[in-house]
């Protein structure tokens, strides 16, 4: 696991300070090793989290001859497999490092080698004899890869920190963006928070010749999943031998792995899983706060550490150490993302890097079997829903900001951009099948918006800021493909989700773990925001030049005061300003550097 950057220009030479500068940005992505390549107008770097082939995985790497140069960022789980092929063909490894199949791959099939490599991944190829450069990214988009464009050309990185350097302070804002994270949480598609920046897509790859982009295009699509027919019996054949091989690819590493626990049958399962393919015991960590509102995760995670003998560590922050931490968590997501839960996800990270660098977590299981409750609505609900924002079939029409909000707390050019706010998820929507389920069409639109752009955003970043892999079983593309092509009434029925992953899962769990309704991952935010530090909030925000240039900071009075009055409306638009603030304070302000992990973020905007 690793952060690359790098440039390609049209005429003029790469900069190695600036690669280097791009590096440093990403430092904590790799704290192991960093590595670069510059020829002519192409400039490449690595930082290396080493995880396999500790001693010889160094970056760039190179294969025929030197002619292909290599940075990725990831996990190639079928390496083993490709390499006893690629080897029996004649090939010959200089490394055992999964990342080098990338070459082979390609030096065989070409840019069609994408559809060969099982993983994680975020890579930059360059093919010194035909100048050519190839980026791409997963297929689930697990790892994140931006690209900029330039006066001149084009560079990319693993995170938005990492362009930063090579923007040379040409760093704007992006109303759409900027819009889409106040209102939906998360900007998505290609719309980022910063203007002439974009996301690559979920496997999608971008091809560049001569400082060129030429070529753009999605190597997979879930949109190409055709549908079963199967039983539950048949599904749970065929789904037996599926997830052993996932599982035991994923456990491939040469160092110890651990897990984050939660209780529920996601994580659960995986702990099982884990337990059962492994040689010793699985080193877990879960996140609670007592003594809140909060329902605690802490006791039913307990009970399943201790059935199947993990070495369990349990992480408590109260509301001091949840806002301190608030700013180091806004510093890794730098892609602005509102979830509560990337703080105590980043606190758990923390604990588990002190003695991991990879843990396993259960992502994925509620997009690919349908779990959450959105779901399961009525038709009539999502009827009328659609009746009131057309475009998505009534499935995610909700959002953060209300009438008020819009109307009077957005500046002219955010108003201006809440016409689009909805445009990612419409657009997923109506890419769907017409022969597609209701079901499999919210199922779609979450993979390739919220899965993607926030959910991943909260696993990805809040464990590389400690130098820590995450690694997602339920996010492997044949167990994705396997989920979507499910019968509806295997994911939903009676008023359950879930229900095959459930049935499937039960010998590993309790019958109370498995009949639990779905819980969701809450912080008490609402519950912490309040008192003293929402009265400096309320004096703080309306203060900021941040805050005076997209906003009516008059309008912040209005929602403290809705706040004291127990708007969770008004907390969400209170808690998304300070984030915007202190992103705007480090980023646009500032140069990117890291802040401590533990400061007031009201004395930081002060600063």
């Amino acid at each position: 696991m690793c952060g690359i950057a790098g440039v390609i220009s049209k005429n003029r030479p790469a900069d190695r300070e600036v690669l280097e500068r791009m590096a440093a940005a990403l430092a904590h992505r790799g704290p192991d090793d960093r590595g670069y390549f510059t020829e002519g107008d192409v400039g490449l770097a690595q930082t290396r989290l080493s995880i396999i082939d500790l001693a010889h995985g160094h970056q760039p790497l190179y294969a025929r001859g030197d002619e292909l140069v290599l940075v990725a960022n990831g996990e190639i789980y079928n390496d083993l497999e490709l390499r006893a092929e690629f080897e029996r063909d004649g090939v010959r490894y200089q490394t055992r490092s999964d990342s080098e199949t990338i070459l082979h791959a390609y030096d065989r099939d070409g840019e069609a080698c994408l559809e060969r490599l099982f993983g994680m991944f975020a890579f930059a190829l360059y093919d010194r004899p035909r100048r050519r450069l190839l980026l791409a990214r997963d297929r689930l988009g697990i790892k994140p890869l931006f690209l900029a464009k330039l006066p001149d050309g084009y560079a990319f990185a693993s995170e938005l920190k990492g362009l930063l350097p090579s923007l040379q302070r040409r760093v704007g804002i992006d109303a759409d963006g900027l819009v889409q994270f106040l209102h939906n949480q998360f900007s998505s598609g290609r719309t980022t928070i910063l203007r002439d920046v974009e996301r690559l897509a979920p496997g999608e790859a971008v091809l560049f010749e001569d400082g060129r982009l030429v070529r753009r295009w999605q190597y997979w699509s879930a949109l190409e999943v055709q549908p079963q027919r199967l039983t539950q019996e048949e599904a749970m054949e065929a789904f037996s031998p599926l997830m052993e091989t996932v599982m035991r690819q994923h456990m491939r590493a040469d160092v110890p792995f651990g897990l984050f626990l939660s209780g529920g049958v996601d994580s659960g399962t995986l702990l099982a899983l884990l337990t059962k393919y492994g040689d010793q015991p699985v080193r877990t960590f879960s996140v609670g706060f007592p003594g809140t509102a909060t329902r605690d995760e802490l006791p039913p995670a307990l009970e399943m550490a201790r059935r199947y003998g993990s070495i369990h560590t349990e992480v408590r922050p109260d509301r001091d150490e949840i806002f301190g931490h608030l700013a180091a968590t806004v510093w890794a997501a730098d892609d602005l993302m509102r979830d509560y839960a990337n703080i105590p996800t980043s606190l758990l990270a923390r604990h588990a890097a002190s003695e991991l660098k990879v843990v396993f977590s259960g992502e994925g299981g509620d997009e690919v079997f349908a779990g959450y409750g959105r779901f399961r609505g009525s038709a009539t609900e999502r009827w009328a829903k659609g009746l009131l924002h057309p475009g998505s079939g009534g499935f995610r029409t909700s959002g953060a900001l209300t009438r008020r909000d819009r109307r009077r707390l957005l500046g002219s050019e955010l108003r201006a951009a809440f016409q689009r706010v909805r445009q990612p998820f419409v657009d997923a929507w109506r890419a769907c099948p017409p022969a597609w389920s209701t079901l499999q069409r919210m199922q779609y639109d979450e993979l390739v918006t919220a899965l993607p752009d926030n959910l991943m955003v909260k696993a990805d970043r809040m464990m590389m800021a400690w130098g820590l892999e995450g690694r997602v079983p339920f996010l492997d593309h044949r167990i994705v493909e396997f989920g979507l092509s499910l019968p509806d009434g295997l994911k939903v029925a009676g008023g359950r989700g879930k229900v095959f992953l459930k049935e499937w899962a039960r010998p590993w769990l309790l019958e109370e773990e498995v009949s639990a309704k779905k819980r969701g991952f809450h912080v008490p935010i609402g519950e912490w925001l309040s008192g003293d530090f929402l009265d400096r909030l309320g004096h703080t925000l309306p203060a900021l030049p941040a805050i005076r240039a997209w906003f009516e900071a008059e309008e912040v009075a209005h929602l403290v005061r809705a706040k004291r009055g127990g708007s969770s409306a008004a907390t969400r638009v209170l808690f998304a300003l300070l984030q915007f603030a202190l992103w705007h304070r480090m980023f646009i302000d500032g140069k990117g550097e890291r802040p401590p992990a533990q400061v007031d973020p009201l004395d930081l905007l002060a600063g």
